[in-house]
């Protein structure tokens, strides 16, 4: 018999822990973005650890900025960046207020409201596409600017929540470089990911983008 998985939200107390222990243990959770259109639900299958001012390669190694202000803020909350001046990402705030450590979300496997996510992801080829890279699954999961801030803790019908879900067992999590960071801030093996699972993303090293002439 399979158990399913617990639709209990996280307490704040989850996030409020050092980015290392957070980071692995938020694989096999769901996170449910709950759209207009109705809710769309990820269980978590990869993600990186970012370690805030002991981490070059944090968004907030250099202090606090408008843009990366709500890492610094309690945790368990939404911090969304725009990139490349096209995509968004996600990650999830943890370790104590004033801390800026977070935890990027990198890839999922979408297991309710795909055909959601499909409208908006319609490159992909596959279901194991929708959500296999951040990028992807912001895109996915209808994610942007707006969010950013958003409490993830709430039980309440909130824009995202992240459920207790169904942990992965430690044998099962694999761990590795960061993928497409650069200098100091790659070295660090603080990408974590479920083992042999179809959506977790190809690890790229980082590559300097060339300017076109």
């Amino acid at each position: 018999m399979i158990t399913p998985p617990d639709r209990t939200p996280l307490p704040r107390e989850f996030f409020d822990r050092p980015v290392l222990e957070v980071a692995p243990d938020l694989l096999g959770r769901l996170l449910v973005r709950t759209t207009p259109d109705g809710p769309i639900a990820l269980r978590l299958t990869e993600v990186e650890a970012y370690d805030g001012p002991n981490d070059p390669g944090s968004h907030a190694y250099r202090g606090r900025t408008p843009r990366n202000d709500v890492m610094f803020g309690p945790p368990g909350h939404v911090y969304v960046y725009f990139t490349y001046g096209m995509w968004h990402c996600m990650n999830l705030v943890c370790g104590p207020e004033g801390t800026a450590s977070g935890v990027l979300l990198r890839a999922g496997e979408i297991v309710e409201g795909a055909e959601l996510a499909r409208e908006r992801r319609l490159s992909a080829r596959n279901d194991k596409e929708l959500a296999k890279g951040p990028a992807r699954l912001a895109t996915a999961l209808d994610v942007d600017r707006s969010l950013d801030g958003t409490d993830a803790c709430t039980p309440a019908d909130t824009p995202i929540r992240v459920l207790t879900g169904a942990p992965v067992p430690p044998e099962q999590v694999r761990s590795g470089p960061r993928t497409g960071v650069a200098g100091d801030g790659g070295v660090h093996p603080w990408r974590f990911w479920v083992a042999d699972d179809p959506t977790v993303s190809p690890y790229r090293a980082h590559a300097p983008r060339r300017r076109s002439r």
